[in-house]
């Protein structure tokens, strides 16, 4: 048997050793949700098809999605968890592209912590198989929420920073802005009736339709909406934090201790997300960890702990963490507990062959 086989065997013991439900989602599904949840940008790596209806459709780009699906059609509540071992397809720079990936999910599980330390467990259980030693980043998805819940600023700005999180570029940008809103004047705004009147002229004058596409009221609503967040200024103290918060990144307690200082400092109270991250570095041992407070997953579902594992190459080979939000977002009625993460066998099999 060759060595590319042994692992694939051994991989296999490993996800049936979870005790989870073998899953084994279809390999067409609607494109909807992921359209929804991911957006545009993980939109245009979907294989997509059209149905004679119009409907699009997808070949299966991951599992997470499809197994939340299944468990929340089937009726939430009861604790479940899910492996998996299979292909996907994605577009990738070279074209379409199929490759295996592994993973588990755990939903509704009576313990959060023991779930994420399951999860954890079994990435690095998949990888050691590689003979891969990773280095893990984590992130805290929750203790930023919580700084972000105390930060002193306007409510409507919250929402959007959050938005932008994970995204650095974005993020920054956006940082970038509202200080320089510090300097600029104050400019009234127009009533509402008034700015509807003077818009509803403008279209008449350019022969647009006053009822299809955006209306004057909405159209005027929106300007008035972006006038008031221009000129709700978030203090000049609060974007030294989130700036001074968002560069702290290196060996994970080093991380945590200048949080725990810079909270001392703002008097902000961020024990409970930071005694979170420390209950589950014990289960970590040996690895390389550190602590990345920007890094986030570019999805708003995930909540707690997120992490990425690497390897000599530096490319991502497991990632995964807390999603409690995602079943909200797809119908579920009620908060539900989840964790889950993927490991991507081709990119294993690079790093065997380096």
């Amino acid at each position: 048997m060759s060595g590319a086989a042994v692992r694939r065997a051994q991989l296999e013991s490993l996800v049936e050793a979870q005790g989870a439900c073998r899953a084994s989602p279809p390999l067409l599904l609607s494109a909807d949700a992921y359209f929804d949840l991911a957006g545009e940008e993980f939109g245009r790596r979907l294989l997509l098809t059209t149905d004679t209806t119009g409907a699009e459709h997808c070949l299966r780009p991951d599992f997470t999605l499809p197994i939340v699906q299944s468990y929340i059609a089937d009726g939430v509540g009861e604790p479940a968890a899910f492996s998996y071992l299979g292909p996907i397809f994605r577009q990738r720079e070279t074209g379409p592209a199929e490759f295996d990936q592994a993973g588990i999910e755990l939903l509704a599980q009576t313990d959060g912590d023991v779930a994420l330390d399951q999860v954890l467990t079994f990435a690095r259980a998949a990888l050691s198989i590689f003979g891969v030693a990773p280095t893990i980043r984590l992130g805290g998805v929750g203790l930023f929420e919580a700084l972000l819940v105390q930060a002193d600023m306007p409510d409507p700005w919250r929402s959007r920073i959050r938005q932008r999180f994970g995204h650095t570029e974005a993020l920054n940008r956006l940082l970038a802005r509202l200080a320089v809103t510090h300097d600029t004047d104050h400019v009234s705004q127009p009533s509402r009736d008034a700015l509807v009147e003077d818009i509803t002229e403008q279209m008449v004058a350019a022969g647009l339709s006053l009822s299809e596409g955006r209306t004057p009221g909405e159209i005027a609503d929106r300007y008035l909406e972006k006038a008031m967040l221009n000129d709700s200024h978030v203090p000049a103290a609060t974007l030294k934090l989130l700036n001074d918060y968002l560069a702290i990144s290196g060996p994970v307690l080093q991380s945590l201790t200048r949080i725990e200082a810079l909270a001392a400092e703002h008097k902000l109270m961020l024990g409970a997300p930071i005694r979170a991250i420390r209950r589950h570095l014990d289960g970590l041992g040996e690895a390389r960890v550190t602590f990345d407070a920007s890094f986030s997953p570019r999805l708003d579902y995930y909540t707690g702990i997120v992490f990425e594992m690497t390897g000599a190459n530096d490319e991502i080979l497991a990632s995964g963490g807390q999603y409690d939000r995602l079943l909200e977002r797809l119908g579920a009625t009620a908060p539900i507990a989840a964790s889950g993460c993927a490991v991507w066998v081709d990119r294993l099999e690079s790093e065997v062959r380096a």
